[in-house]
């Protein structure tokens, strides 16, 4: 049952499905040395209580962010003059700021803004500079060394003061500043990609499908993707943390999206103005809690999946 479930793999099965019956023995049996580990394996490890206690609260965030004008809130910019810095209670359930909106609307409402740059930018990144590190590690020669020289410059300048620059001088939109950091992440998710592609390039699966005649097209989308995807997908989430940090930090220096319009950023920079700190604590603590308990959620779901697909990777 073992050698079957191996002759299924996706890196053995593309490559002997080429010319059926006539797999030389030795190539055989080095495709089957090097087929991807068994899923019994990787069942011995569980994800455990704290990657689900993650996931649903990434979920939730999302959901809530998602269906928020449905969500039975008030309007996140409405000033209720009659309860400024009002405390948590009934009728705000987190409290109000110092023009009495809403805090749960605001944080609600500020999540998308969080999550449209985080996954968003990091889906732009993992596109492009995926797939250019995708060719240049299988390709190599000239191309691989000029898109890593490539890589290299744009790494070297500060992220963060291109980011301000840039942002300061085409505008604070949000499809602007999830362009502008997407076009950020293109070198690392090239970095990481390429890497991974490097390290799958000369297994001796792929070196089986080259001699049985299958494309370069065939082999990297057949061979090398599915083991590249485990640790860019892994890495992503991590990305889309720092992403959200980021954000923040623009939101903080009052360059991400411009106001009334709440983002978590905005939310804590308002927290520390005016003297709120001390007045009414709770402007900057519940935006503060959210994008904490958010972002090692999803540092959490990132690490794990790569302590599980490192199991595969290295039975390989």
């Amino acid at each position: 049952m073992a050698d079957e479930r191996k002759l299924h793999s996706p890196g053995v099965s593309s490559s002997l499905g080429i010319f059926p019956g006539q797999t030389p023995p030795v190539v055989m049996a080095a495709a089957l040395a090097e087929s991807p580990v068994d899923d019994g394996i990787l069942a011995k490890r569980p994800l455990g209580a704290l990657f689900w206690f993650a996931l649903v609260w990434v979920a939730l965030v999302a959901i809530f962010a998602i269906i928020a004008n449905w969500l039975p809130l008030p309007n996140p910019n409405y000033q209720n003059y009659a309860a400024i810095n009002a405390s948590p209670g009934i009728h705000h359930i987190l409290g109000t700021d110092d023009l009495g909106r809403d805090l749960l609307s605001r944080i609600i409402f500020g999540a998308r803004v969080s999550l449209v740059v985080g996954f968003a930018s990091v889906a732009i990144g993992m596109l492009i500079g995926g797939t250019l590190g995708l060719i240049s590690g299988f390709k190599g020669g000239r191309l691989d060394v000029a898109l890593n020289a490539g890589s290299f410059v744009i790494l070297a300048f500060p992220a963060i003061v291109a980011v301000i620059a840039i942002v300061a001088f085409w505008g604070q939109t949000l499809a602007k500043i999830t362009i502008i950091i997407g076009v950020g992440t293109i070198p690392i998710m090239f970095r990481v990609v390429r890497a991974s592609s490097l390290a799958f390039a000369n297994r001796d699966f792929v070196i089986a499908a080259r001699t049985l005649g299958a494309t370069s097209t065939r082999i990297v989308f057949r061979e090398i993707l599915p083991n590249v995807i485990p640790a860019a997908v892994s890495f992503g989430l991590i990305t889309v943390a720092g992403v959200i940090v980021l954000e923040g930090s623009l939101a903080f220096l009052g360059l991400s999206v411009a106001l009334p319009t709440p983002s978590w950023g905005n939310l804590i920079a308002e927290g520390t103005a005016n003297g709120n700190l001390s007045i009414n604590p709770y402007i900057l603590m519940w935006p503060a809690l959210a994008m904490f308990f958010l972002l090692l959620s999803i540092n959490l779901i990132g690490d794990r999946l790569r302590q599980r697909f490192d199991v595969r990777e290295g039975l390989l």
